[in-house]
């Protein structure tokens, strides 16, 4: 399967809610990498990578989450790059 990389922005309820915890959570037990982190305006800029499908899965799981309100994502996608895990900045 082919690997891509997505770069997001989430806004809405997504700061102060464990949001990047939960998103480096779940990251993690589907072997995807990238980051995850907080921006000044009240986002959340997010970077993962994986396969298509995988990344559909982390999506679905982190809207299902009790305290996370996401009301609009930017995305794209962007190149590969080479990293290990799923961290939060």
């Amino acid at each position: 399967m082919e690997r891509i990389r997505k770069h997001f922005i989430f806004s809405g309820r997504v700061q102060g809610v464990g949001f990047r915890w939960r998103s480096s959570q779940i990251a993690a037990s589907l072997g995807l990498t990238g980051w995850v982190k907080n921006q000044w305006d009240s986002t959340v800029e997010l970077e993962i990578q994986g396969t298509r499908e995988e990344i559909g899965k982390f999506l679905s799981m982190l809207y299902q989450q009790r305290y996370i309100q996401i009301e609009d994502v930017q995305t794209k996608e962007i190149p590969l790059e080479t990293d290990s895990g799923f961290h939060i900045r």
